[in-house]
């Protein structure tokens, strides 16, 4: 076998590794210029308070957007949920925002799955698309993996109706951000700030 060959194929330090590093810092960063700063987000009033959530919504978007690079969104939906101490709506809205950002890997299987097809993790999920669609998609959402993507691009191959992937997609995330949430106003009350 090729030692140059090899040495490449188990590269740590690659451009998605700088990437992902950067993301991550990213988020702690800016959790913890929102822990800092809680009261000044809370001295907004109304607009903080419906601003805090549209927030939440668009940052939930954007990291479950992610597909290459994942970004750890669920330090911020703790974060948010303890700056707005509210858990619950943090949960609900992050949830749903969530939802829609994982509509991209839906519309990659849609319209590539040609990019993805021999990719073996992506051959079970189309199997179990075809057998177990609906659960397959809400188990996915609601339990923490890397693997909701691939099922997202395999629903997408499949035409698996986008209402219940958004359907189920929502009932899955939606307790887990809560869940998360929940972390967030439990764990950051024991900060020494």
């Amino acid at each position: 076998m090729n030692q140059t060959g090899n040495k490449a194929g188990k590269r740590f330090w690659t451009r998605e590794r700088y990437l992902q590093i950067l993301a991550l810092l990213f988020v702690l960063a800016l959790s913890a210029f929102l822990i800092l700063n809680r009261e000044k987000v809370a001295e907004l009033g109304v607009y903080g308070y419906i601003g805090g959530y549209l927030g939440v919504f668009l940052i939930s978007i954007i990291t479950c957007s992610s597909i290459v690079v994942p970004v750890p969104g669920w330090i911020l939906v703790a974060t948010m949920a303890f700056t707005l101490n509210n858990p619950i709506l943090v949960g609900i809205v992050s949830g749903l925002g969530g939802t829609i950002g994982e509509m991209t890997g839906y519309l990659l299987g849609y319209g590539g799955r040609l990019v993805v097809e021999n990719v073996g993790i992506y051959t079970r999920m189309v199997q179990w698309m075809k057998r177990w669609g609906s659960i397959t998609i809400f188990i996915l959402a609601l339990i923490p993996n890397p693997f909701f993507d691939v099922a997202g691009a395999a629903a997408g191959s499949l035409r698996f109706p986008v209402w219940k992937f958004l359907l189920f997609g929502a009932a899955g995330r939606i307790p887990k951000h809560i869940f998360f949430a929940y972390i967030g106003v439990w764990g950051l009350q024991f900060l020494p700030i």
